[in-house]
């Protein structure tokens, strides 16, 4: 049986490239694609069962409506969302399965559970860290939503990273390269995660999106959805 889906942001980066992958997955049938210029579609993403956002804020929150109007499962992509915006979130995974996963690759979910790791052997007292991220110029938020997630993982593991010590770059058309470097006495680590095609993120987001459909209202995330939680 085929997983109903709709796209928020089916124009951007992101969205178009889930759209490339769906429309050759046998496994998932795209009955909406939503952006700016087909706006009126948006009835149609009421017959999806799950729906992938990968968009605004503006975006995000025209997704909580139509998730909450028709019980539908809802994975969010997008990143730099505030606070209250993620509050939503929240509150919705009440009555919905939600998904916010500011990263849908399999290799940084790996990368936040080896830092977590680092960080529980290395410990705070003789080990500094920094993470270095580089995304191309027209992104919008910084440091990046993955960025954040692996400065959680490691506060996880006891080795909080403050603000100064994540430092962002936006050049050129890098797709996402994200860089821990923990230093010590007389030695250095270095864990690292290069995208190299934006494809990866968009499997993974399919993944993902087959994963929550069906699911009890809750909220979940990428360790979920690889069995890593």
């Amino acid at each position: 049986m085929k997983v109903e889906i709709a796209i928020i942001g089916a124009g951007g980066r992101m969205g178009s490239r889930i759209d490339a992958l769906a429309s050759v997955d046998a496994s998932v049938e795209l009955v909406a694609r939503l952006h700016r210029e087909n706006a009126m579609q948006a009835g149609l993403a009421h017959r999806a069962k799950v729906l992938i956002d990968f968009s605004t804020e503006a975006g995000t929150r025209a997704a909580i409506a139509v998730a909450r109007d028709s019980g539908a499962a809802l994975l969010v992509g997008t990143t730099g969302l505030p606070d209250a915006l993620r509050a939503d979130l929240k509150a919705l995974s009440a009555s919905n399965a939600v998904l916010l996963a500011p990263n849908t690759s399999l290799g940084v979910a790996i990368t936040r559970r080896l830092a977590r790791m680092a960080a529980q052997m290395l410990g705070p007292a003789e080990w500094s860290v920094d993470i270095v991220e580089s995304h191309h110029d027209r992104k919008k938020d910084a440091p990046s939503g993955t960025a954040l997630a692996l400065a959680s993982s490691l506060g996880e593991g006891g080795m909080q990273v403050p603000p100064d010590r994540i430092h962002a770059i936006r050049a050129g058309d890098t797709i996402g390269e994200h860089e821990i470097r923990f230093a010590g006495p007389s030695e250095r680590i270095h864990i690292m995660h290069q995208a190299v095609s934006r494809d990866l993120f968009a499997a993974g987001a399919l993944r993902a999106a087959k994963w929550l459909a069906g699911r009890a209202p809750g909220w979940y995330s990428m360790d979920d959805v690889l069995g890593m939680a």
